[in-house]
């Protein structure tokens, strides 16, 4: 009897054994098949490029429902222009162009979506905007009349209240601010999968893209004033180069301000000193080395900047179009065009194809935190509910005239 019982008991404990094993086998089964399925996941939408253009494409696209990557070969926020931006969020004065009721149309989306998204990270400093010069100071008056944002004019008495060295009279926009550039753009995606990763190649196949190893159903390329993968010359994106200066200071400037340079309120004891005016590959051969030298003299004849010590310097390109308005919508094929319609050169209007699902939201200029939001919203309104892109934004725009004036196609 007791012979029994134990083979009983050691046949069971061999079986338990054996249990465990096949129950070890199917879970590493299953783990390794969820590792391929993370390999292999298809994406609704990657975002090359995670400056401000590419994170708020990303999270207007993600708000529509979405399946979204961001990646950069950087980081957040961490080259181009945003890095190096003053990230002002302001109002342009002029006399009622296309551009500025654009802008100031941005504008106003822009601070809202700050305001009530992201709070923290936007200083809701007022901005003042002064005359470049006493001939400057001339045309405030006639811009005054088509400013349509909240403003008030201020003179030399209250500016010297705001501890700022101005003879003529300014405005006032008490709506505007400055972004914390690099954590708001961190924020904006702080719900969205974001990988550090160089895209080099892009391959459309089987209705999908490759970016290496990542597929997806849709591409927007954020990639500021580089591009190598695709030919998008008609667009003109060019870049300028911009330095800020984030320097310790304790003077009391509670206001931030805008001149030939951007001058930020003192937060928490940082003033940031910048501009973007350089327009070369190259710029320390035109700076010397010394990005900030001129905009420290600038500044010096703005506020009382003795105490002003240098904490920290950026540089970055930022990207514009050649006629200074965004780049919102998709891509044309430009080979295919230029091989099936040649006449195109000369003035041709043949239909236009353009690359199955690829698009742009680039050329923001130095007003990236300002156009960035809007931008994006209408992006993913076009791709997701296919309402039509402002014309004033398409890159459509530019085609026709690259075709038949640049200088760079082969015209025999």
């Amino acid at each position: 009897m007791n012979t029994n019982i134990f083979v009983l008991f050691k046949s069971l404990h061999l079986n338990l054994w054996a249990y465990l094993l096949i129950l070890c086998y199917y879970l590493c089964e299953i783990l390794l098949l969820v590792e391929i399925m993370k390999k292999e996941k298809i994406y609704d939408i990657v975002v090359v490029g995670a400056g401000i253009a590419g994170c708020c494409s990303a999270y207007f696209l993600k708000k529509k429902g979405l399946s979204v990557l961001l990646v950069d070969r950087s980081g957040v926020s961490s080259t181009g222009g945003s890095s190096a931006a003053g990230a002002f969020v302001s109002p342009k004065i002029g006399k009622g162009s296309q551009l500025q009721q654009l802008t100031n149309k941005a504008f106003e989306f822009a601070k809202d979506f700050y305001i009530n998204n992201f709070p923290k990270y936007f200083y809701q400093t007022g901005i003042i905007r002064m005359p470049k010069d006493n001939s400057d100071a001339k045309k405030f008056i006639e811009y005054n009349k088509f400013n349509s944002s909240k403003k008030e004019w201020i003179d030399r008495e209250e500016l010297a209240k705001y501890n700022i060295k101005e003879d003529n009279r300014s405005f006032l926009f008490k709506e505007a601010g400055v972004c914390d550039a690099p954590n708001m753009c961190k924020n904006i995606i702080k719900d969205i999968e974001y990988r550090q990763y160089l895209v080099e190649k892009l391959i459309y196949k089987d209705d999908y893209w490759q970016l290496g190893k990542i597929k997806a159903k849709k591409v927007i390329l954020s990639t500021g004033y580089e591009n190598s993968l695709f030919d998008m010359r008609y667009m003109g994106v060019k870049g300028t180069w911009g330095s800020r200066g984030d320097y310790k200071s304790s003077l009391d400037l509670k206001v931030s301000m805008h001149k030939k340079i951007s001058i930020s309120a003192n937060i928490n004891g940082i003033i940031k000193v910048g501009a973007t005016h350089v327009k070369s590959k190259e710029p320390c051969i035109i700076c010397n080395g010394e990005p900030l030298k001129e905009l420290e003299t600038i500044a010096s004849n703005m506020v009382n900047s003795k105490d002003f010590k240098l904490k920290e310097t950026f540089c970055g390109m930022r990207s514009g179009s050649k006629d200074y308005f965004p780049l919102v919508g998709g891509v044309i094929d430009v080979p295919f065009m230029l091989k099936n319609y040649p006449k195109i050169l000369k003035g041709a209007k043949p239909p236009i194809k353009k690359i199955d699902n690829l698009y742009i939201c680039n050329g923001l200029g130095g007003r990236g935190f300002v156009f960035a939001p809007l931008m994006a919203k209408i992006l993913a309104n076009y791709i997701v509910d296919n309402i039509e892109i402002d014309s004033r934004v398409n890159p459509n725009r530019l085609f026709l005239k690259w075709c038949r004036k640049s200088s760079d196609l082969d015209r025999n």
